[in-house]
């Protein structure tokens, strides 16, 4: 029982610690723009060469 009353509070700050991240990252515009990565790896770029 006592390691129940140590794992509760301990699994309670670590949600809070992902929820307060995830707040943090929504905040400063880590959202803003989903598909841009996702699109970036169909672009065909020629290689440059080294000349």
């Amino acid at each position: 029982m006592n390691g129940v009353a140590l794992l509760i509070p301990i699994a309670l700050a670590l949600g809070l610690l992902g929820l307060a991240s995830f707040f943090w990252a929504a905040r400063s515009g880590q959202f803003e723009d989903l598909d841009g990565a996702a699109l970036r790896i169909l672009i065909d770029e020629e290689p440059e060469s080294w000349d």
